[in-house]
């Protein structure tokens, strides 16, 4: 029986998005995280004492800004050596060959498969057969696998590969084949990197996504990880264990707010639901993107202040969980509660302005004429800015704002009258 680890898109280095800076933010722990999520991860081999290790690309987020990248990569291989843990590793589309310009040399037990051919390597002392191919170029639109060696008969075959398979959402698409490409290979398992969410695709042989090391962004939530992956003295795959390591857990926290009219209640929500997402991040600091919906007389409200609506939730979240939750984005997603029927039974004036609102709100909304030409007066220093708050995905949220501006007041009117 064996033990290894595999890995993949550490991203050393990247930095998370959305990072914004506010008073008594966790900048040190959101911008140290890629690197504590890799320490973690050879803590795990050190304390399993597992035989080797193995990543399936991406190690680094591209070429390194200073030689800071490579000598934390080889600090952490060398404690690896000093266990006698070897390291296998394929390069990905973020730290082809063609990008990584700066070098350093690696300890012994870390060994880079080539990027010109696939190539096999034994594991000293153990009945395994590596093989792998690392990219040249950012670019691999090939299909990589019909060229990997055939398996070695009374071996366990394993399989590095960076892929997006036959795509993958939010992914770009390298090294393309299918689930059926690899399957029919006579691998017992296939260590895939690229796609960021963890999955398991096929089981004897396994076929698995490892996920990334840490979620980067609002779309990479829940644990991020690595597989824990143990072989029988059958060279049958026994379990294959995936296990968190991130250190900043991402979360989208939806809030449903239909009906509440109390500022109070609403915060109150909020504060509560960010307390449960702290909760499941097992100690962890969270990274929360707050998603307020339906419909509630607080709608005009929230809207028209989001600086304010920012800063209380930051304020429930220091309330509730002190230093583990950090307040990436507030989504404000409520609609009015006001009868538009009544509204616009009112009176014509305000019949017309509900039907002008309603059609802008069909459709992609388009510049009128002589707006554009007013854009063409401007300096173009003013030009660029202008245009860019008036970009066609956020027009939307500009109209949005505008309809619950007018929304309350055409409501406000008719309480006063």
């Amino acid at each position: 029986m064996f033990r290894f680890i595999h890995t993949a898109d550490a991203h050393i280095d990247s930095p998370l998005n959305g990072l914004e800076a506010y008073d008594g933010a966790p900048l040190t722990a959101l911008r140290g995280a890629t690197r504590r999520a890799f320490e973690n991860l050879v803590v795990l081999a050190l304390d399993e004492r597992v035989d080797f290790v193995v990543i399936s690309g991406d190690l680094y987020d591209g070429d390194w800004k200073d030689y800071s990248t490579g000598l934390f990569f080889s600090r952490q291989m060398a404690r690896l050596h000093s266990a006698g843990i070897p390291v296998y590793l394929i390069s990905g589309n973020h730290d082809a060959a063609s990008i990584i310009t700066r070098r350093l040399s690696l300890p012994e037990n870390v060994r880079q498969f080539s990027t010109r051919t696939a190539e096999t390597r034994e594991v000293a002392g153990l009945p395994v057969a590596l093989h792998g191919q690392g990219f040249p170029n950012r670019a691999v639109p090939e299909n990589l696998v019909p060229g990997y060696p055939p398996p070695v008969p009374g071996q366990f075959n394993l399989g590095l590969l960076h892929t997006s398979l036959t795509g993958a959402h939010g992914h770009d698409t390298y090294a393309p084949c299918s689930l059926r490409d690899l399957v029919d290979k006579g691998y017992q398992y296939w260590a895939l990197g690229h796609v960021h969410r963890p999955q398991v695709l096929h089981e004897a042989p396994w076929v698995v996504y490892p996920g990334n090391l840490q979620g980067r962004d609002a779309g990479e939530t829940g644990p991020r990880g690595c597989q824990l992956v143990t072989v029988d003295d059958g060279l049958e795959v026994a379990s294959a264990e995936a296990v968190a390591l991130d250190v900043v857990r991402w979360a989208r926290v939806p809030i449903e707010l239909a009906g509440v009219a109390d500022e109070r209640e609403a915060f109150s929500r909020i504060g509560a639901a960010l307390g449960e997402a702290a909760g499941a991040a097992e100690g962890r600091l969270v990274a929360a993107r707050i998603e307020l919906a339906g419909a509630t007389p607080l709608h005009d409200r929230l809207r028209q202040d989001p600086q304010r609506l920012r800063a209380e939730c930051i304020n429930q979240a220091q309330m509730v969980a002190g230093e583990g939750v950090w307040v990436e984005e507030v989504v404000t997603d409520t609609t009015t509660v006001a009868d538009l029927g009544e509204l616009a039974a009112r009176d014509d004036l305000t019949r017309v302005v509900l039907e002008i609102l309603e059609e802008a709100g069909v459709g992609d909304l388009v510049l009128p004429a002589q707006a554009v030409d007013m854009l063409g007066t401007l300096p173009s220093e003013i030009r660029e800015v202008v245009e860019a708050d008036l970009a066609q995905e956020t027009r939307a949220v500009l109209l949005d704002d505008v309809r619950a501006i007018l929304l309350e007041a055409l409501a406000h009117k008719g309480s006063q009258s």
